[in-house]
Parts: C-alpha cells; sequence; structure tokens
C-alpha cells in the first residue's frame, strides 16, 4: 500500500506522514508533494490510490488537483485535511467527487485519534468521513431555508465575477427575468434588503454587498473564485 500527502506547510507534511505510517501498518510507502501540480503528477507517475490532501496550496489548490486526480483515476481516495469549513470547500469537493467515490473532509482542528480513524475508514474500509461540523455545513447547503440552491449559488459567483444580467442569463440558459428573480432571492437570503432603511435612499449597491456578505460568511472564497474565473474564461473562448 502507498500514500500520497500533498501539503505545502513542511511540519503539517510530517505530521501527516507519521499519522499515516501510525493509522496504516499495511503502508510501505508515503511519498510528499508541496502543492497541487506536484501532487497530480506524483499520483500520475506513481498511480496513488491513497491521497491525504490539503486543500488552501498555492500555485494549485487541493479541489483543482483533487478534480484532476479523479478525472484520471476516479477510484481514487482522497482525505481532504483542512483548516476550513466553509461552504465554499463544501460545495467545491461536492462537484468533484466521481459517483460512488471514497473520500473524507476532516478538519486539521481533529485529534490524532480521529484522523487516524478517518485514515482507516477510507483507506481500507471505503467509507466516506466527514467531521461534524463539515455535515452540518453540507446539511445547510443542501436544504435549509436560508441555504443557496445550485443555481442560486451560481448566480452569486456570476456576479462576484462582474457579469450583467444578460450574460449571466445566456451563460446558465436562463431568461433574464429568472435571472433577475434569483437576484432577489440572494439578496433576501444574505440580508441585504435588510441593511437598508425603508423609505430611504439604500445605502449600498446591493450586487457589491452582496459579495461582501457572501465572502464573509464564507460562500465564497479564493478557491471558489479562481476557478470560476478560468471556466468563465473558457466559456468566454468558446462563446465569442
Amino acid at each position: 500500500m502507498k500514500v500520497l500527502i500533498v501539503e505545502d506547510d513542511p511540519l503539517h507534511r510530517s505530521y501527516l506522514n507519521e499519522a499515516v505510517r501510525a493509522a496504516l501498518p499495511e503502508c510501505d510507502l508515503v511519498l510528499e508533494a508541496g502543492d497541487g501540480t506536484a501532487g497530480e503528477k506524483l499520483a500520475r507517475d506513481h498511480h496513488f490510490e491513497w491521497i491525504v490532501m490539503d486543500l488552501q496550496m498555492s500555485p494549485r489548490n487541493g479541489i483543482e488537483a483533487a478534480r484532476t486526480i479523479w478525472r484520471e483515476r476516479p477510484q481514487t481516495r482522497i482525505l481532504f485535511w483542512s483548516n476550513y469549513a466553509d461552504e465554499a470547500n463544501v460545495r467545491g469537493i461536492a462537484r468533484i467527487v466521481p459517483d460512488n467515490a471514497a473520500y473524507g473532509y476532516v478538519l486539521k482542528s481533529a485529534s490524532d485519534e480521529r484522523l487516524s480513524l478517518a485514515l482507516r475508514s477510507i483507506f481500507i474500509e471505503a467509507q466516506c468521513v466527514i467531521d461534524s461540523e463539515i455535515r452540518g455545513m453540507q446539511q445547510k447547503s443542501l436544504g435549509h431555508l436560508q441555504g443557496f440552491s445550485e443555481t442560486e449559488y451560481e448566480v452569486l459567483i456570476d456576479i462576484a465575477l462582474g457579469l450583467t444580467d444578460r450574460i449571466i442569463a445566456r451563460r446558465r440558459n436562463l431568461s433574464l427575468r429568472s435571472v433577475q428573480n434569483r437576484l432577489q432571492q440572494i439578496y433576501e437570503k444574505l440580508g441585504v434588503y435588510e441593511r437598508s432603511e425603508a423609505g430611504k435612499e439604500p445605502r449600498y449597491n446591493f450586487r457589491s454587498r452582496a459579495v461582501t456578505e457572501a465572502m464573509l460568511r464564507k460562500l465564497l472564497n479564493q478557491v471558489t473564485l479562481e476557478r470560476a474565473e478560468l471556466d468563465l474564461q473558457d466559456w468566454l473562448r468558446r462563446h465569442a
């Protein structure tokens, strides 16, 4: 059994190396990569099927690296190990996980025992393991009254990218009215309207304020917007 660790912090890599060897005595090889690009190459060259992946790395983050690895080898089992439990990461991972894939998402604040259990559950027993804090975020995203539907979330990303209503409608195959309706729903769910006093001139540009609120609530982050910008440029080239 061989395990790949993809983590940009040397101390965290060292800790993970020890944790993997302690939790998985079956493992006879552990290799390390310092960013997503190096991780993709090692995964491809050595056909790794068991990977521990950090999320926040530069120049290539964990979600992008996992997307490429899963596209090439969908049976790969990946444990995401991160400081962050924000909705942007939860949605980002949900969009790339292959059907029936065994994966996990554990916070770096988790105990040694929790990490060990996650490693064995995912890599040996092919069970998905999600920290309770992250699972709560998933449930909110999927069904909470104040959660966002996938279409609303896409429109939120598009306004963060600076797109007009007409371009959003074209890109998402929606009518202009549908885009505007979703914008109203986004403003309501983010409490943008509540911040403007009734009967007075609005204090904010609703569009800009919605993006700010989304960033503050961790609905959006740098990783999400970097990926979205790449997707947008690809779409623009295809629809020039």
